[in-house]
């Protein structure tokens, strides 16, 4: 007949184990964070939309984001430089207080522009482009940039990862090509979803795509 002293201990030393476990793997820390590799693209101001497509026109759109809210839509723009022209710029939706053209690096070379990187938003002191519509164009005299790297979260995000809103950090991909990316910017608030944003080419320089996840490196 087993000791009732001795199940009695046993029992006390497995509710242990198991709290030292749970402790030891808190709450929101998931493996990865899910990356958004975007293409150059532009958000519009409703009066220079009014412009470029016509008076009181509205966008459509075709695909939802990933972050809440924002859609890719059906329209396309031409965006002209001293140097050249790229045709078949996406439109972002909604509608934006301010025009906001986002390029890549290498695009720049094309127009015939620099662009610096700077967060969405972030416009002043950047230069401005030449947007072309079926109704009309566009002379802008700001708001050409490249998206600095960021990483889109939640407050409550930002505290499982140690983490605050306006944080530069370094992240971490993993794979034959990977490495480390450094000024990544935190971007967290209420309406955004947890995802690090990098262009085109950046996920091409370490071979990583929309799948792939990210951490951040402590």
């Amino acid at each position: 007949m087993a000791n009732p002293n001795y199940e009695a201990v046993l029992k006390l030393l497995l509710e242990a184990v198991q709290s030292g476990n749970q402790t030891a793997q808190p709450a929101g820390q998931p493996d990865g964070i899910p990356v958004g590799v975007s293409n150059r693209h532009l958000h519009l101001s409703q009066a220079d939309l009014d412009t470029l497509f016509g008076a009181g026109y509205q966008l459509t759109p075709i695909k939802d984001l990933s972050q809440p809210g924002q859609f890719a839509c059906k329209e396309t723009v031409t965006i002209c430089g001293p140097k050249g022209a790229i045709e078949k710029v996406r439109v972002l939706g909604p509608v934006r207080s301010k025009t906001q053209v986002e390029i890549l690096t290498g695009d720049g070379y094309k127009l015939g522009v620099t662009a610096p990187a700077r967060l969405s938003g972030d416009l002043a002191g950047t230069p401005g482009i030449t947007i072309v519509g079926p109704k009309g164009s566009v002379q802008t005299s700001e708001g050409l940039i490249v998206a600095q790297r960021h990483i889109h979260m939640t407050p409550q995000d930002a505290a499982n990862y140690g983490v605050h809103d306006g944080q530069i950090v370094d992240i971490i991909v993993e794979g034959p090509r990977g490495g480390t990316y450094a000024n990544v910017a935190i971007r967290a608030n209420d309406a955004s979803a947890l995802e690090c944003h990098v262009d085109t080419e950046e996920a091409n320089a370490m071979s990583f795509y929309s799948l792939s996840k990210i951490k951040i490196k402590k």
